[in-house]
């Protein structure tokens, strides 16, 4: 966008809005207005993408405050759930999620189903309820569940916001614990060199990246040569999900494979292309189940090899605050999910503390290390020849 348009506010008779870039980069409308109290009120179009879109969202804002100061109740039309997760989908999600074709998988194929043509307004915390018994019935994990309800907790909020719904009924009910079902998986040594030989031509180096690197899937397979300097060896990640690009040096082992690779790339721009389309992977899931299942590997997906590329780290000694930049983390505390000690390593911690303790304990005498007591002798000095030029 123009700088003009930058400073530039469209005023009107009931407020104004203008644009403005965030901390991320990003440009964001924000409406400024006055309450019933005339109070000035400057805050974010959280949906607003367009001017006209912006101009809407202050109409809403302006008409809620009128409402409000003469207790004036407005008939709302109906919507039902299916017309709301259209409307989440279009002007919510797709337009702000990297994730958004998950979010539709999970409304399509089990929210539409269960919450079908129901009013919004006539879903009570009962039905979510309910909904997350079916769901455990159906075989599926908490934590599963819990971001389903998240998907559901925002689309109503959204509701809200749009003037569809007064109250959300996910707010009541809380999310299940998922201290017992967080997977701590990494691929060990031996299954690190059963794998890679039984791994598709493509997908060997894809698996080396990953465990070199950290990246995440979708972080590799949109991997493009710009992105990669392997003369002075890192790798620059771009389109994350933090929103943040972070470097990550490239490690002896990699730079071999990706050597490799670009000697054989020709003129493509992806690291990782398509053989069939040119074009980035979209799903690798099919192709490294079955290598794993080749070699007896059991219960390892490809986001253990992130979780193991952090541990690997952790373990070598490397300190948590560099293993959160390497990861792209916001905080420690989210990298802490991905490291957990091995047994190696709390045993090298009780074998230390063993030893300290038995340093402590050793006896004075037992510190002196050949030390001779006996009394000095005398050291005979030989006659010099003073006039001796040797």
């Amino acid at each position: 966008m123009a700088k003009a348009k930058l400073k530039s506010r469209l005023k009107l008779s009931y407020g104004a809005i203008y644009i403005r870039r965030t901390k991320g980069g990003k440009f964001r409308w924000y409406l400024d207005y006055r309450d019933s109290t005339g109070k000035r009120i400057q805050k974010v179009a959280p949906l607003a993408v367009t001017q006209q879109e912006a101009t809407w969202s202050l109409q809403e804002a302006v008409r809620k405050e009128f409402d409000a100061e003469y207790r004036i109740k407005r008939q709302r039309e109906k919507t039902n759930f299916k017309e709301l997760s259209v409307m989440y989908l279009e002007n919510y999600a797709k337009p702000n999620k990297k994730s958004w074709k998950d979010d539709q998988y999970r409304i399509e194929a089990h929210m539409n189903p269960f919450f079908k043509d129901d009013e919004i307004g006539s879903i009570s915390p009962l039905q979510i309820e309910k909904y997350r018994v079916e769901r455990l019935k159906g075989g599926v994990t908490k934590s599963t569940i819990n971001r389903e309800l998240t998907i559901l907790k925002k689309m109503f909020n959204l509701a809200i916001d749009w003037n569809l719904a007064e109250q959300n009924p996910v707010a009541k009910v809380k999310l299940f614990s998922e201290k017992d079902t967080k997977k701590e998986r990494i691929l060990k040594d031996e299954e690190e060199a059963q794998l890679l030989p039984s791994c598709p031509k493509y997908l060997r180096p894809i698996i080396i990246v990953a465990l070199n690197t950290g990246m995440r899937r979708g972080e590799i397979l949109r991997l493009r040569w710009k992105q990669v300097d392997l003369e002075r060896r890192f790798i620059t990640v771009e389109n994350t999900k933090s929103g943040k690009n972070r470097t990550i040096p490239v490690n002896d082992v990699l730079y071999q494979e990706l050597a490799r690779i670009k000697a054989q790339s020709g003129k493509s721009e992806l690291v990782f292309p398509n053989p069939k389309t040119e074009r980035p992977f979209i799903e690798l899931k099919k192709s490294f189940k079955k290598a794993c299942r080749a070699v007896g590997i059991h219960d390892l997906r490809f986001h253990d090899l992130r979780h193991t590329f952090a541990t690997r780290l952790i373990e070598a000694g490397v300190d948590i605050v560099t293993v959160m930049e390497l990861m792209g983390h916001f905080s420690v505390r989210i990298t802490q999910r991905y490291t957990h000690p091995g047994q190696n390593q709390k045993r090298r911690a009780v074998d230390l503390l063993a030893a300290n303790i038995a340093k402590r304990t050793e006896k004075p005498e037992n510190l002196l290390h050949s030390c001779d007591t006996e009394k000095p002798r005398a050291v005979e000095v030989p006659a010099t020849n003073l006039n001796s030029v040797n």
